[in-house]
């Protein structure tokens, strides 16, 4: 495996891309290049889950994929696991407010594609995966990849940034739904709900047009990738709802989903097993599920083209000869 760390700013140490690459040696390299996930982890847009990052790039070697950790702008500026103090108001960032997460995104996935050949990567098989705000950048990145927002400050074509697929865990696609659930929430939820916009929009009380637009749930069209999604039932922290809303997206679109809700699990299950699990709340044997489903889902598109069948009673009796 080949690990490495690329800083996507010169001038910044938080937002960067990491590699998780199969070193392929002779037996192996028969198969060519390997299809790829690009992941994002969760964190409120306040830091970068540990969990949510590189156990989940294993999940996806374990496969046969290549996998690529983006740590992108969050208000706490790399900090590991920060979480702002909400009994003070949040000071405005603008470097880490949005559109830079989404823009983060189309610079980690130009980067993988312009080292396509040299990392052996199948450049036209990469998906992007996150779980709750990173579910919520990736689904962001699959409305956003072909618009100015994104190519123009990247520099680069639509086709050149298309994600092949989406993984999206429970995910945060609607901003318009979340407002009407934080007013109707107790106290406590509307000062997180208030957090979370300065942390992302940089400012607590955004209008619902700027809500709308971040809100991937109403901005899905013919050119959104085909997408997995999973939840659970009783997420008391990003409703199911949000899930649910994405898959209706897609549904009135004709785009192709596969949609998974366990009944029971708490919010940020991540592998939900021992892998990634900080208590016994982490732990659900049915959520856990997620990854053989999704990797049967990535199956009907990102399976490699192997060589003819080997008949090793050929190999036995050449040498014998």
């Amino acid at each position: 495996m080949h690990v490495e760390k690329i800083n996507l700013y010169k001038d910044r140490e938080d937002v960067s891309l990491t590699t998780y690459l199969i070193n392929d040696n002779q037996e192996l390299a028969v198969q060519g290049n390997r299809p790829a996930v690009l992941i994002c982890p969760g964190g409120g847009y306040f830091s970068c889950s540990e969990r949510e990052a590189e156990p989940i790039a294993f999940q996806f070697m374990a496969m046969g994929y290549h996998a690529f950790i983006l740590r992108y702008s969050t208000y706490g500026e790399g900090q590991v696991g920060y979480f702002p103090d909400l009994s003070k108001p949040l000071e405005k960032k603008e470097q880490v407010n949005h559109p830079a997460p989404v823009r983060e995104l189309g610079m980690a996935m130009k980067e993988i594609k312009s080292h396509a050949d040299a990392w052996k990567v199948d450049a036209e098989k990469i998906a992007v995966c996150g779980f709750s705000a990173g579910a919520h950048n990736a689904a962001m990145y699959s409305v956003y990849y072909d618009k100015p927002l994104v190519t123009d400050y990247v520099g680069a074509t639509a086709e050149e940034l298309r994600p092949a697929a989406t993984i999206l865990g429970y995910c945060l696609s609607d901003y318009v739904f979340m407002k009407e659930a934080a007013e109707k929430a107790s106290p406590m939820d509307q000062i997180f709900f208030a957090a979370s916009n300065m942390a992302f929009l940089g400012k607590d009380n955004p209008t619902d047009e700027e809500l709308k637009a971040v809100s991937p749930a109403m901005l899905v069209d013919k050119n959104t990738p085909p997408m997995y999604i999973w939840a659970t039932a009783s997420d008391n922290l990003v409703p199911v709802q949000h899930s649910l809303r994405m898959a209706h997206a897609l549904a009135d679109q004709g785009i192709p989903f596969e949609l998974h809700v366990f009944e029971s699990g708490m919010h940020g299950l991540a592998c939900a097993t021992q892998l990634t699990a900080l208590a016994t709340n982490h732990l659900d044997q049915d959520a856990a599920k997620w990854v053989p489903l999704c990797g049967s889902w990535l199956m009907k598109r990102f399976a490699m083209e192997m060589p003819e069948p080997i008949d090793y009673s050929k190999l036995v009796e050449q040498s014998v000869v």
